[in-house]
């Protein structure tokens, strides 16, 4: 079954198509991605502008199109943080579904979790022992920890790069004195789950998921995509906080010429810095390692599961 998964991010719209069947990897055969940046275009009262939706339908029906014409038997969209937190999101969901004929579904932020704690599950397996992951989008922060597939506790915060950029910074670079601001309200909104976190025990494994933990890592020294998932690439709270002192100083086109930041989000690279190296302060996280899957291959390995369940089912009604 060849399989189209359409994810609506805060940043970007991505389409993967994957030729899925049980105990297969959700490795895609084609991978296409927009840039959108949704979450800078809400007003202030948290509604989508009306350029955003024109522009969400746009990239919406071409990735449609594209599936399309990959041939999927099935396609799936679902949309993430910023969709979800707008003000019109329901007018919002109602415009690109009469437009495109593509019904997103909006992604609850514990689903998010969920999901993509699967997909870090799957990619590390049992030996790991408890993972704690860690992900950063452009509207939210993602937070889960267990010791199954399903994890014991999954959270979302409102801390996205993207989100935070946007709300918080008005000058580029950034004014000490807002970062210093911003740092003090990340802390505040990680308190209360981090200390449920704390609570489920330690840590065997530490885990950083999508692009904002992979360029972090890249600009610390890690290896460049370029060499592959299976090199294991890891971020350390020292080396974040060097980072840190380094790239807040920068205007956003010259981050844009370091190694691992692309110009699409070398703005939002600071915010995300603050808030992966005060979640990993929080949850006495001094190193991380970075998983090469994430959202995407939770929700194709979750399609996969119901496939692999429904043909046991039927296996054991023949019996």
């Amino acid at each position: 079954m060849r399989l189209g998964v359409l994810d609506v991010g805060s940043n970007t719209v991505h389409l993967v198509a994957v030729d899925a069947h049980s105990g297969a990897r959700p490795t895609p055969m084609s991978d296409w991605k927009q840039p959108l940046r949704l979450v800078e275009l809400l007003d202030k009262k948290g509604n989508i502008e009306d350029k955003g939706v024109e522009k969400l339908i746009s990239v919406v029906q071409e990735a449609a199109d594209l599936a399309g014409n990959l041939k999927c038997e099935e396609f799936h969209g679902f949309a993430t943080s910023a969709v979800r937190s707008a003000t019109n999101s329901a007018e919002v969901l109602k415009a690109v579904e009469k437009k495109t004929g593509v019904k997103l579904r909006v992604l609850s932020g514990e689903e998010e979790a969920r999901l993509t704690f699967l997909a870090t599950r799957r990619w590390y397996g049992w030996s790991a022992g408890r993972i704690t992951n860690l992900d950063i989008g452009g509207g939210s922060l993602e937070l889960a920890t267990g010791t199954e597939e399903v994890p014991d506790l999954a959270v979302s915060l409102d801390l996205g790069a993207g989100r935070l950029t946007h709300e918080w910074f008005d000058t580029d670079p950034p004014e000490r004195k807002k970062i210093n601001l911003l740092r003090d309200y990340i802390d505040a909104e990680l308190a209360g789950p981090a200390e449920k976190f704390r609570a489920m025990g330690e840590t065997g494994l530490a885990v950083g998921t999508s692009k904002t933990f992979r360029s972090l890592a890249r600009l610390t020294g890690a290896a460049p995509s370029s060499a592959g998932p299976y090199v294991k690439r890891t971020l350390t709270a020292p080396g974040l906080r060097q980072l840190i002192a380094f790239i807040s100083r920068m205007t956003a086109p010259d981050r844009a010429e370091l190694e691992g930041i692309s110009t699409d989000r070398s703005h939002q690279i600071v915010a995300g810095a603050l808030v992966a190296e005060a979640a990993m302060r929080a949850l006495n996280i001094d190193k991380l390692e970075i998983c090469p899957w994430a959202l995407r291959e939770g929700v194709i390995l979750k399609r996969i599961d119901i496939d692999t369940a429904g043909a046991a089912a039927a296996m054991d009604e023949g019996v």
